[in-house]
C-alpha cells in the first residue's frame, strides 16, 4: 500500500486549515467593507461602496497613505543597502568578533515591538528627533534591515567563492568586481529584499504609533478610527493595506524563488 498519498492528503488539509485560520478574518473584513450596514452582522445588508467613497474623500487618509508610501519606499532603500553591506561583509570577510557583530545585526526582529518602540521614542526624544517622518524611516530601517540581510545572504551562499578571485585575476579591481560580478549576481535577492522590507514597513504599526507624532501612517489612522466606536471605514482601509502588502510580498517571492528555479533547471 502506498502510504505517501494519505500523508500528502493530510499535509494538504493541514496547510489548508492554517491558511483558513490566518486569512478568514481578513476575507471577512474585505466582505464587510462592501456591506451597507454599519455593524458587521450576518445576514449582510446591501452591496455598497459607501465606505470606500468616504475614505477617498477624507484628506487625512490620503495624507496617511502618502506618509506610508514615503516611509515604506525610503525604508526599503535604506534597509536593503544596509542588508546588502552586512550580508557581503559576512560572506567576504573573517574578522574578530564576527559572531557578536552578526548577532547584534540580527537582534532587532527578536525584540518585542513595544519594547523597540519605547526605546526608539526615548532615543529620538533625547536627541530632538521625535515626531518626524524621518524618525519612522530610521526606526523601520533598523527593524527591517535584518530581513534584507537574510535574503541577500541566502543568495550569496549560492555564489562560487572563487568567482571574485577570478575577476581579480582578470584585472578587475574590488569595486569593478562588486559592480560587474557581485551586484548582478545578487539582483534577484536585492529586488526581493526591497519588496519585502517595503511590505514590513507599510504594515508596521507599533513603532510608527510611538514615534510618528502628527505624521501618521495608515495603520496609525486605523487605530484612531476604531478608538471608541465601530467604523466600517476600517475594513475599507484594511483591504487596501492588505492588498498592497500581499502584492509586495508576492513580488518579493517571485523575484527570489523565480531565480532559484532558473538556477536549478539544466
Amino acid at each position: 500500500m502506498n502510504t505517501s498519498r494519505p500523508v500528502n492528503v493530510m499535509l494538504g488539509l493541514y496547510v489548508a486549515l492554517v491558511f483558513a485560520f490566518v486569512f478568514a478574518p481578513i476575507i471577512f473584513s474585505m466582505i464587510f467593507s462592501f456591506n451597507s450596514q454599519r455593524f458587521p452582522t450576518i445576514p449582510l445588508g446591501d452591496f455598497s461602496t459607501e465606505w470606500y467613497e468616504k475614505i477617498f474623500a477624507d484628506p487625512d487618509v490620503w495624507e496617511a497613505a502618502l506618509n506610508s508610501l514615503i516611509v515604506s519606499t525610503s525604508t526599503a532603500l535604506i534597509a536593503t543597502f544596509l542588508g546588502f553591506c552586512t550580508a557581503y561583509s559576512d560572506f567576504r570577510y573573517n574578522f574578530r568578533f564576527k559572531g557578536p557583530y552578526l548577532a547584534l545585526i540580527l537582534l532587532p526582529p527578536t525584540i518585542p515591538l513595544i519594547i523597540m518602540a519605547l526605546a526608539m521614542l526615548a532615543w529620538f526624544s533625547k536627541i530632538g528627533m521625535s515626531g518626524q517622518l524621518y524618525s519612522i524611516v530610521i526606526a523601520h530601517s533598523v527593524l527591517t534591515a535584518p530581513f534584507a540581510m537574510a535574503v541577500i545572504r541566502l543568495r550569496l551562499n549560492q555564489m562560487d567563492p572563487d568567482l571574485e578571485a577570478a575577476a581579480w585575476n582578470l584585472g578587475g579591481s574590488e569595486w569593478q568586481t562588486m559592480r560587474h560580478v557581485i551586484i548582478p549576481f545578487c539582483k534577484p535577492a536585492i529586488a526581493s529584499a526591497l519588496f519585502l522590507t517595503a511590505a514590513v514597513s507599510f504594515d508596521e504599526f507599533a513603532v510608527s504609533w510611538f514615534v510618528s507624532g502628527l505624521n501618521k501612517t495608515l495603520p496609525v489612522v486605523v487605530l484612531e478610527i476604531v478608538q471608541g466606536n465601530i467604523d466600517p471605514q476600517v475594513n475599507a482601509i484594511g483591504t487596501f493595506v492588505f492588498l498592497i502588502s500581499m502584492t509586495l510580498v508576492v513580488l518579493a517571492q517571485v523575484f527570489f524563488a523565480g531565480r532559484q528555479l532558473k538556477s536549478i533547471r539544466p
